[in-house]
C-alpha cells in the first residue's frame, strides 16, 4: 500500500509568520496631551489653585463740586482645590510562559520582555479612557440587559457605547443615581466585547436588581457618589449644580464653562459661536489658543457639509480621479484634534494652557526596596511559579479658567457609528 501523508504528518515543519498583526487599539492622544502640560507636585494633602473670581472696585460718576465719593471695594480671590486619585495595571504571567519564550528557538515572542515593553502603552490608553468621564468614573451606560448572570449588556444610551472599555477588565455595576453599588465586593470582568453592536458580557451570577439606565464603573471604585479623576466632561461643564474643585456652580457662576446645545446635527454656526463665548467672557485680548478634540465621526459630518458646497472646475491636465476625502485641518479657524476615544456627541475646544497635573507620583513600576518584580505566593504560603508588577501613578488634572473653556454637546451621530 503506498505511503500516505498522515504517516508522514510527524516529520512536517509547521510554519509559524514571524509577523504578529496587533488586533486592537491603544489609543492614548489627549493623555499624552495632559502630559505635556504644567506638573505640580503635590503631598497626600490638597492642592490650591488660586482663582481671581471677580474684578471688584465701584464705579459711578460723582460731582467734583463737593460730593461724596462714596467707599470702594477690591477684587474677590477664591480657591479651587484639587487631590489626587491613584491608579495600578497589575499585570502577572506563570513561570511556564517565560521558560517557554525565554529563546527565539521557542518562540517569536519573549513574553516577559514584550509585557514589559507593551504594559506602559496600555496603561496610558486606559487613563486616556477614564479621562473622557466626568470624575466619577463612569465608562458605560445600560440600554439593555440580557441574560441572568453571567449578563450581556448593550450600552448605547451616550455617545461612547463600549468603547471605553476592555476585555478582560474588571467594574463595578452602580444604579443610575451612583448611589448603590450593585456588586459591593464582587466586581465582574468583561469576559466579551462586541464594539458593532455596543454590547458588553460580564461574568458571575446574578446582581441584584440590575436594570437598563445603570452604570459601569472602573474597577476600585467603592462607595456611593465614587470619585475617579477629573476628566475633559467634570472640567468643561457648565453645570449650575453640584461643585467644581470645591468652589459651588450655583454660588460662583465663573466656574461653569461655556456650551453650545446642538440638539442635532453639527451646524457650521455652533464652534463659532463656541469661541465666542470664550471671547465674550474673557475679552478680545484674551490671547487664548484653542484646539478643537472631536471624534472622528464629527470630522466626518464636518467634511459633509463642506461637500454640499464644493464646486470642483476641472481643466484639461487635471487628473482623472477625485479623492472624495478632504484632509479637513481646522474648524473656525483652529486646529482639529481626532481621538476614536471622544465622546460622539461633543467637541470640546480644549486649551492646553489652562490645563495642568497635580501629580503625587510619576506613572511608573511600583516598587519595594528596588524591587519590581514580585512573586506571588501559593495556598501553602511557600512561593507559586508566578510573577507579578504593577504599573502606577497618583495624579488629577484641573483647570485654572473655566471661562476659556467651551464645548458643543448633544450632536447627532452620523449613520453608522
Amino acid at each position: 500500500m503506498a505511503q500516505t501523508e498522515s504517516q508522514l504528518v510527524a516529520a512536517e515543519l509547521e510554519r509559524v509568520d514571524p509577523k504578529i498583526p496587533l488586533l486592537f487599539e491603544r489609543d492614548a492622544l489627549f493623555y499624552a496631551n495632559v502630559e505635556k502640560r504644567e506638573v505640580d507636585k503635590v503631598s497626600a494633602r490638597d492642592m490650591r489653585i488660586p482663582l481671581e473670581i471677580r474684578p471688584g472696585g465701584l464705579f459711578g460718576y460723582f460731582d467734583t463740586a463737593g460730593g461724596d465719593m462714596g467707599r470702594g471695594e477690591g477684587p474677590t480671590f477664591e480657591k479651587a482645590t484639587i487631590s489626587t486619585v491613584n491608579f495600578k495595571y497589575a499585570v502577572e504571567w506563570h513561570k511556564k510562559t517565560q521558560w517557554a519564550t525565554d529563546d527565539a528557538r521557542k518562540s517569536l515572542v519573549n513574553n516577559v520582555k514584550h509585557l514589559l515593553a507593551n504594559s506602559m502603552k496600555e496603561f496610558r490608553r486606559m487613563v486616556d479612557a477614564n479621562l473622557m468621564t466626568g470624575g466619577d468614573g463612569v465608562i458605560g451606560v445600560v440600554s439593555v440587559v440580557s441574560g441572568t448572570g453571567p449578563y450581556t449588556l448593550t450600552l448605547g444610551t451616550d455617545g461612547f457605547g463600549t468603547r471605553l472599555l476592555r476585555i478582560g477588565q474588571k467594574l463595578n455595576v452602580y444604579n443610575s443615581t451612583l448611589s448603590t453599588s450593585r456588586t459591593a465586593g464582587d466586581e465582574r470582568q468583561v469576559t466579551g466585547l462586541d464594539h458593532d453592536n455596543k454590547t458588553v458580557t460580564i461574568s458571575g451570577g446574578a446582581i441584584t436588581g440590575i436594570t437598563a439606565g445603570d452604570k459601569l464603573l472602573s474597577s476600585g471604585l467603592t462607595g456611593p457618589n465614587p470619585v475617579g479623576i477629573y476628566g475633559v466632561p467634570y472640567h468643561h461643564s457648565n453645570a449650575s449644580t453640584g461643585s467644581w474643585l470645591g468652589l459651588d456652580r450655583g454660588t460662583y457662576p465663573e466656574v461653569r464653562a461655556n456650551r453650545i446645545t446642538a440638539a442635532g446635527a453639527l451646524a457650521l454656526s455652533f464652534p463659532r459661536r463656541a469661541l465666542n463665548k470664550i471671547g465674550e467672557r474673557l475679552g478680545m485680548e484674551n490671547g487664548i489658543k484653542c484646539e478643537a478634540w472631536m471624534n472622528p465621526c464629527q470630522v466626518q459630518a464636518y467634511e459633509e457639509m463642506g461637500q454640499l458646497v464644493t464646486v470642483i472646475n476641472k481643466g484639461s491636465s487635471a487628473n482623472d480621479k477625485m479623492d472624495l476625502f478632504y484632509d479637513v485641518q481646522q474648524i473656525a479657524g483652529v486646529r482639529i484634534r481626532k481621538n476614536y476615544n471622544w465622546d460622539k456627541t461633543r467637541m470640546d475646544f480644549i486649551v492646553n494652557e489652562v490645563w495642568g497635573r497635580a501629580e503625587m507620583h510619576p506613572a511608573g513600576f511600583y516598587e519595594e526596596e528596588g524591587r519590581r518584580l514580585f512573586e506571588v505566593r501559593g495556598p501553602s504560603g511557600g512561593v507559586a511559579a508566578a510573577t507579578l508588577f504593577y504599573l502606577v501613578a497618583s495624579f488629577n488634572t484641573f483647570i485654572n479658567n473655566p471661562p476659556g473653556c467651551s464645548y458643543i454637546s448633544d450632536l447627532s451621530v452620523p449613520t453608522g457609528y
